[in-house]
């Protein structure tokens, strides 16, 4: 029996439509025989005549339903029946012929498959047998032949240890007699040969190998060491090194002596030489390291020829400055600093002029003068380390040492060019303890000053008032000096090594200006009595100043260095959300936006408390002018000539008058600022308390105009082109008041006519109204008494 999917597939290919004629009857015999198998799944699943009955009801009930005019397409339907169960039939019928076929074909695979495995493992067990036989036979020759693999195998080792034994004494005796002969530089070429095979060594385990190796490098480097050192020092004695003071290094570039030629030939011989033992000098000797805890960057050791060079700088330094010498006086830092300085100077010209060339001539990268300046500067990094946990407490000398360890450091940068990437004093400085104790220092001596500035009498008053030029932005002395030593400290701290060490110089600085920016908080709140005196304006120029300068600093290449460190620690600590850690990554925010935010704040609440004083006196003023009888005002055409309004003298004369005030005493950003918050306020005040609460004949309406137009506006034309701009409500409001009577009619009935969806603002911008509303032209409109009788 075939399932119900696979019979139902072959009806749906065999009724494919075969003419155009026959489709409508191939269509209903599709669905006949999608029904009738239908049918079938649900008689076989149901077996039961229950069910037979259920489906042929619902089968005449979908096909035949209540219309008793389809039963004319029951002969058809039994038609369509009949031929789908006689092609259900024939394929029953060849798939079950079809089946046994491949039934029988499969068995007698199988049978095949059955008698193939029997054969193989027929064949398995005489081979089984055979192959253990065979192995039990070859065993004993197994064992013997790895008995003798071994045997060789050790044999090999031993020659090899023998090869590298006789390569080693070979190598030995070449020195000697190179030595006899004293042939230094094929001795020393020997030696490098022995030095590189000592490090192919390393990796082997033979410790005996290893360590003769290792003795017999160190015994030819100490002897060919001390032979080249001896001669090397004899040269450099002719040449009277080291050059103590700046004049005898002159001297030797200036008047040599008749040997000078053979002099320095030999000089750059014994200088190759002593280069050819810089492999085994590294090998052999362990650099002197500081502890770690310093954090020194790696370096190789300074060049041997340059060490030996160094040995008598080296011995007078430990002499002047370690040990109980009246020169070692731990007060004075700026002894030994201004000593290294001087021999690096000293010997500059001469590394310069005689030993470059040599290091060039045999292809080396080595910088003669940066390597002798590193090993100068070694002797400093001790000596630093030494001193500074005696004098970690002493905030005077500590801070004193800070001080010339910062000059140091610039000269040998700046003068000498020496690279950040070696080690420096700043990585002393650097190192927990005393980083700790240098931020605590800077800090505590900031405050003071910061203290002493504010307490100062000219705190408040500005170094350049008297030269414009230079005084545009008012700054009063306190705010500069405050400035300054912020920019000092970014001096001082800006080379040190790492990053981390930077943010958190970085933080004390933002530390300072928050309490800075508190100090004139206090300070304005006790001039708010008086926000346009010359304190306060100085205070409000100190805090326009600061926040101005720290938006100029957020775009410097260092601190947005910075920015981009303390993205990365923000980023591993999870400190910020990925929002704020967006705004950093795209520079939308820099890292003094959390003091420009409360700097801008304060300016603006001082600006306001301004503006508002300003405004209450204007009000004041303003009282006679409010109460002015705008309906009983002449006509222009009744005066001779229009003047300003009597009234309206006293809101002028105290505009003008703070308005200069203000001018002189704010910078020119701040005062900007200022005269438009009061603009806006004032603009809203004229007309909503004056315009508004009032209604205008011809007269007034023209009086109005006059005074605003020519009196009022012009007060602000010195701060900008068109100050009417600014008092968009009043200029308006006096377009509509001022209009003829026929424009004005006329705008009446355009603005009664119109609705939302048919606004008036053309007819509105036609006259030059922008920013009132529709409803406010209305009122003032309505506010014109100068209307024509309607009865005549």
């Amino acid at each position: 029996m075939l399932a119900a999917g696979e019979i139902g597939d072959v009806p749906a290919a065999l009724c494919c439509p075969e003419s155009g004629d026959e489709t409508k009857n191939t269509e209903e015999k599709s669905d006949v025989n999608t029904a009738a198998l239908v049918g079938s799944e649900q008689l076989g699943q149901g077996g039961g005549d229950h069910e037979l009955l259920l489906y042929v009801s619902a089968f005449i009930e979908k096909e035949v339903g209540s219309d008793l005019k389809s039963l004319k397409t029951l002969g058809k339907l039994i038609e369509q029946m009949t031929e789908s169960k006689v092609k259900l039939e024939e394929q029953v019928l060849t798939i079950s012929s079809e089946i046994p076929k491949r039934i029988q074909s499969a068995l007698k695979d199988a049978e095949e498959a059955k008698q193939a495995l029997g054969d193989i493992l027929g064949q398995e067990a005489p081979l089984f047998s055979s192959i253990n036989s065979h192995l039990l036979i070859a065993q004993p020759w197994t064992d013997d032949l790895g008995a003798m693999i071994s045997q060789i195998e050790e044999i090999e080792r031993h020659l090899t240890y023998l090869k590298w034994v006789s390569q080693i004494e070979e190598l030995s005796d070449n020195i000697q007699q190179y030595l006899m002969t004293n042939s230094v530089p094929e001795a020393a070429s020997t030696l490098v040969t022995m030095t590189e095979l000592d490090i192919k060594l390393q990796e082997s385990s033979c410790t005996h190998l290893l360590s003769f190796m290792r003795a017999t490098v160190k015994f030819w480097y100490k002897i060919l060491k001390d032979k080249l050192t001896s001669d090397f020092e004899e040269i450099l004695a002719q040449l009277h090194w080291p050059f103590i003071t700046h004049t005898q290094s002159q001297a030797v570039g200036a008047s040599r002596p008749a040997s000078t030629p053979e002099t320095y030939a030999s000089l750059e011989t014994l200088f190759c030489q002593l280069l050819k033992l810089q492999a085994s000098d590294e090998l052999l000797t362990e650099s002197k390291q500081l502890p770690e805890k310093y954090c020194l960057p790696a370096s190789p050791s300074v060049a041997l020829p340059i060490q030996i060079m160094l040995v008598p700088l080296q011995k007078r330094f430990r002499y002047h400055f370690r040990g109980s010498r009246q020169t070692n006086v731990i007060s004075k830092p700026e002894w030994y600093f201004a000593q290294v300085l001087l021999w690096i100077g000293s010997h500059s010209h001469f590394l310069d002029e005689k030993i470059q060339p040599i290091l060039d001539k045999v292809g080396s990268a080595v910088n003669a003068r940066l390597e002798f300046s590193r090993g100068l500067v070694m002797l400093i990094l001790e000596k630093l380390a030494s001193d500074i946990p005696c004098l970690l407490y002493d905030d005077s000398l500590f801070c004193h040492l800070v001080d010339e360890v910062l000059l140091f450091e610039r000269e040998l940068h700046s003068v000498h060019g020496y690279p950040s990437t070696f080690a420096s004093c700043m990585h002393i400085l650097s190192e927990e303890t005393c980083f700790q104790r240098w931020l605590t220092v800077e800090r505590k001596f900031a405050l003071q000053k910061m203290d002493s500035m504010l307490s100062s009498e000219a705190a408040w008053v500005s170094q350049y008032k008297d030269i414009t030029d230079v005084d545009e932005m008012k700054v009063p002395d306190c705010a500069e000096v405050f400035m300054t030593l912020l920019l000092v400290i970014t001096d001082r701290y800006k080379n040190l090594p790492t990053a981390s060490r930077k943010l958190q110089f970085l933080e004390l600085q933002k530390d300072l200006v928050d309490d800075f920016r508190i100090r004139l908080t206090q300070v304005m709140k006790e001039e708010t009595r008086a926000p346009l005196g010359f304190r306060y304006c100085a205070i409000l120029n100190a805090v326009n100043y600061i926040s101005t300068v720290l938006a100029d600093w957020a775009d410097n290449v260092f601190f947005l260095q910075l920015q981009q460190a303390a993205l990365e620690v923000f980023a591993e600590n999870n400190v910020l959300s990925k929002l704020q850690l967006g705004q950093l990554a795209s520079m939308e925010s820099s890292v003094f936006d959390d003091m420009i935010n409360l700097l801008e704040r304060l300016k603006l609440d001082m600006l306001t408390r301004q503006v508002d004083h300003v405004f209450r006196e204007v009000k004041d003023a303003a009282k006679l002018y409010k109460k002015e009888r705008w309906l009983s005002l002449l006509s222009q055409s009744e005066q001779a000539v229009m003047s300003l309004s009597s009234s309206a003298c006293p809101l002028l004369l105290t505009l003008r008058d703070r308005l200069l005030q203000l001018e002189q005493q704010l910078c020119f950003s701040l005062f900007n600022i200022f005269w438009q918050m009061l603009v806006e306020k004032l603009d809203l005040y004229l007309y909503q308390e004056i315009i508004l609460a009032n209604h205008f004949n011809e007269g007034g309406a023209a009086q109005l105009q006059f005074d605003m137009t020519r009196n009022l506006f012009p007060l602000f034309s010195h701060y900008c082109k068109r100050p009417e701009n600014y008092f968009k409500h009043v200029k308006e409001a006096c377009i509509v008041l001022n209009l003829n009577i026929g424009s004005a009619l006329l705008l009446k009935d355009v603005l009664q006519s119109a609705s939302e969806h048919i606004p008036a603002t053309a007819a509105l911008n036609e006259v030059g109204v922008y920013k009132l509303a529709q409803q406010d032209v209305e009122i003032l409109l309505n506010l014109r008494t100068n209307w024509p009788n309607p009865g005549k």
